[in-house]
């Protein structure tokens, strides 16, 4: 059965067939959604076939993505996602929330989200025999690539800003992918990748360039949906008024955008299979400092504007989101909206989920930030169901989360050196 029919503009909805266009729509250089073949889908699988799988990773879903499985079944290719969610109750106490969890995405292999999309964009790399994958990363994605990459063998190269945290190189280097630091921004690493994948014939991997991106990253709802079936029977069990409760919300972190519209586009496919009745409210947040999207937003508008960021957290800090229209679109069509958060709230947010034990890094708390805000804002009320998304580990950018604490004191080695600090 062929899953994938093509791609459809997400601007013009011009639609193209696998073999005609590899990236962004040649009309208007539009985002590609994948097309899949929802009436195939829905003649050979039932959710239940789905949800009935026993493989703990994003490969449960196979069925509902356009690529075939990878090979070698035991390496890290094949631990990406499936990742926890934990209740937050003290957390929930304190926004005055009846529900509240996380779901840790700093437990895939490279301890980022981005794992899910390089997973899959190595897997279509390997079918389509792409002999170099290239990305542009401030760490995240590169991570993930080099990672995803050397687990089967195939070559990468990562395209960084200078500026990246040092532990996040490391990983790039570590994994063996080819590391080149650039002397500019971000959005100056994604300019160039662009280039030299079309001079040197490389696959590249972009986040919100690849179609394929996204494909790996709606794989985080299809998880929620799994999840969100179980905890409606946990509630039934426990006659806690399950039926009038509101629906879901889902609070993640925005930089380029291909996040939100990842999981935005899987809750759309299930909706489509009829596997969902309604789509879950998401909202996204953005630093103070880089607020492209959100700008756009509240302005009532498609049309993004670059903006000069500047943010503690490297994941979301982008001058001009490469997939803004989509993640847009992700909090309008889903009831949502878009909270921007200051460093300091980030910061704040640091050190607030540490004490629940989930080490987040900047990105990752800055979800966590905007539901503090937005319960004073009143864009989240007692009653909603919330869900936040933390996007990575702490251990990405430790120097981000020394700032979140009170440094530790330095003592002599005698007990009464210690009682006298007690």
């Amino acid at each position: 059965m062929n899953k994938f029919e093509g791609y459809r503009c997400s601007i013009c909805g011009a639609e193209y067939l696998p073999g005609q266009v590899v990236y962004a729509c040649p009309r208007d250089g539009g985002n590609l959604d994948v097309v899949l073949d929802t009436d195939s889908i829905k003649k050979k699988f039932q959710a239940e076939d789905i949800t009935s799988r026993t493989e703990p990773s994003l490969w449960r879903y196979l069925p509902l993505l356009p690529v075939s499985e990878p090979a070698g079944d035991s390496t890290p290719l094949h631990a990406s996602g499936w990742t926890p969610v934990f209740a937050m109750p003290r957390l929930a106490e304190k926004l005055r929330l009846k529900h509240l969890w996380l779901k840790d995405e700093s437990r895939n292999p490279t301890a980022s989200f981005k794992d899910r999309a390089s997973a899959v964009v190595v897997t279509r790399a390997r079918e389509i025999k792409a002999e170099i994958v290239v990305t542009a990363s401030t760490g995240n994605a590169g991570a993930a690539l080099a990672g995803m990459a050397a687990a089967v063998g195939q070559k990468a190269v990562i395209f960084a800003p200078k500026s990246a945290p040092q532990a996040k190189v490391a990983q790039l280097l570590i994994f063996g992918a080819k590391v080149i630091l650039v002397d500019g921004t971000y959005d100056d690493a994604f300019d160039l990748t662009v280039k030299a994948a079309d001079e040197f014939g490389w696959y590249c991997r972009n986040t919100g360039y690849n179609p394929f991106t996204l494909e790996g990253k709606k794989t985080a709802a299809f998880e929620i949906w799994e999840w969100w079936i179980e905890a409606h029977r946990d509630w039934h069990k426990k006659d806690s008024g399950l039926d009038n409760h509101p629906p879901l919300t889902i609070v993640v972190s925005v930089g380029d955008g291909n996040i939100i519209s990842g999981i935005h586009k899987g809750f759309k496919d299930l909706l489509a299979l009829g596997w969902i009745q309604n789509l879950p409210r998401i909202i996204g947040v953005q630093a103070e400092g880089s607020a492209a999207i959100a700008n756009a937003f509240h302005a009532g508008t498609e049309s993004i504007a670059p903006v000069s960021a500047n943010t503690i957290a490297d994941s979301i800090s982008v001058d001009l989101p490469r997939d803004g229209v989509r993640a847009a679109r992700a909090a309008q069509h889903t009831n949502g909206t878009y909270i921007t958060v200051s460093d300091d709230e980030i910061v704040k947010a640091i050190a607030e989920l540490g004490a629940q034990g989930v080490f987040a890094e900047p990105a990752g708390a800055a979800a966590y930030a905007g539901l503090v805000k937005g319960t004073s804002l009143g864009a989240v009320g007692a009653e909603d169901p919330v869900l936040v998304m933390n996007t990575g580990s702490g251990l990405k950018d430790v120097r981000a989360a020394l700032q979140a604490v009170v440094p530790a004191p330095i003592i002599e080695p005698t007990l009464d050196a210690l009682k006298k600090l007690l």
